[in-house]
Formats: C-alpha cells, structure tokens, sequence
C-alpha cells in the first residue's frame, strides 16, 4: 500500500496548529499557576503551619492533617480551589478552628510542615500560641460601629477580653447610648475564625487574613522609647546614611549663608 506524503503546504498547517495548541495549553498552566500563586497568600494554614514559603516547600500533600481534624475544619486544595493543590487550608466563615487543646493535627504531620513546637509552651501543646492568622475589623460594616448593639464576635472568641475586647464609647448622635466597639488584639488573636464564623452580617465584618497580608511593618527606623523589650528588635540593625548635595554641609553653615539674602 502507497504511502500518502504531506504536502508542504499541510505540513505547515500541521505545525502552525501545533504551536498554537502549545501556546494555548501553556497560557492556562501559567494562569493557574498565578491564580494559585496569588491565592496562597490569602489561604489559612493549620495551626503550627511554617512560613507560606516554607510550607509549601515541606508539605507533602498527604491530608493526615485533614483526617484527623475532628471538626472537619480542613480540607485539601482540589482543582478550582485556586490554591496551591493537596496542600490544607481552612475557611473560617465556613468552619472555623475550634481550638483543641490535644490539636490532632498537627502531632500527625510526618514531615513538620506543621511544626509541633510552634505550638507548644514548656513541651506541653498549647493552643493559644496558634498564628493562623488574625481577625480584621471591617468598621465601615460592622453594625456595632453603627450604634447597634452587638457582641457575637466577642462572645464567640475563645481568647475573651484577650484576642477581642469591647471598647466603650458614648454616641454623640443619640446622646444617651454607647458604642461597644470590638477590639482585636493582634498579640493575642489566634486567628481561629470563630468571630468570623459568628458574625451577623451576610457577609462577615469580621474576618481573618494572614499575618503578613493583615498587619503593617514598623521596621528598624522606630521603636517604642518606653518599651525596654522593644529594643531588641534593633540588635541586628545596621545603619544606612544617605546622603544629599544639601545634607554634605554642615547645619551651623548653612543657617550663616547668606548669599542672595541681602541682595535688592
């Protein structure tokens, strides 16, 4: 039987379609390579979780973590989750952490991408050392900035008075009630999502973000005058001396010139 030949003509059909399809397929790897890039920034870990970095580099993806949570708080990321696939996260407004004092899911973890001593005080599991993440008020929507009295948030917090207190303020507008302010302390705040979980509003208030998403840096530049233990941060620093045409003179020089000063 003959062999048909491939004109050049359909072999350059062939080739154009090729790479098209190439190209195409390529687009979508990249584009949901970005989605879960930039998700995972916002994705809450277990408790005990290392650094994003750090943890996606370590976890293996075997859901240990996920079957031993007994509230079944974690799931695995699937395809569409847009975060970084088998790796486990939470939703608080969903399910929240409920705080185990045992935390079953971090001892099980085989390669410590849930770091047990992240969670420990003394050896002994401790709960309330959990960096999940921390609460954000939004005070533009939550109705206990409006006037209207509400506490779900500070009731649920199982950290009460710590992670979340109620500020007290009166309400010039009606001139006889107080505003009962909820307050997250971020020193305190676990990040466990059961304000969140217990906010009111459609959609929640209250809700919790990653630290490094959440919170602002001070850096070396600033430090509390009044807070010996704020010092420490300064033991590492080093110092950066920039330098302008106008700064190389001296201040006493530049305050005694008088060059144009006098001038008609």
């Amino acid at each position: 039987m003959k062999k048909e030949t491939i004109s050049d003509r359909r072999r350059f059909f062939l080739t154009i379609a090729r790479a098209t399809g190439l190209a195409a397929l390529g687009g979508l790897m990249w584009s949901a390579y970005v989605d879960e890039v930039t998700a995972s920034q916002l994705t809450l870990r277990p408790p005990g979780a290392l650094r994003e970095e750090d943890f996606l580099a370590t976890c293996i993806k075997c859901g240990m973590c996920v079957e031993a949570c007994p509230f079944d708080t974690l799931k695995l990321a699937k395809p569409g989750d847009n975060k970084p696939l088998g790796t486990p996260y939470f939703e608080p407004r969903d399910v929240p952490c409920y705080m185990c004092t045992d935390i079953p899911c971090v001892p099980v973890c085989p390669t410590d991408a849930l770091d047990i001593n992240k969670v420990s005080t003394n050896n002994q599991l401790d709960i309330n050392k959990a960096d999940m993440g921390v609460a954000v008020v939004d005070t533009k929507n939550c109705i206990a900035f409006w006037g209207i009295q509400c506490d779900a948030c500070y009731r649920a917090c199982p950290l009460l008075d710590k992670a979340i207190y109620l500020e007290y303020e009166k309400n010039e507008r009606t001139g006889k009630h107080a505003f009962l302010k909820p307050i997250v302390d971020s020193d305190h705040c676990t990040g466990c999502g059961l304000c969140e979980r217990a906010c009111v509003t459609d959609k929640a208030a209250i809700f919790v973000l990653p630290r490094e998403v959440a919170l602002g840096k001070v850096g070396d530049h600033y430090i509390k005058g009044w807070d010996k233990g704020d010092e420490s941060r300064l033991e590492n620093a080093e110092a950066h001396i920039t330098q302008t045409e106008l700064s190389k003179e001296k201040a006493i020089d530049t305050l005694n010139d008088m060059e144009g000063l006098l001038d008609d």
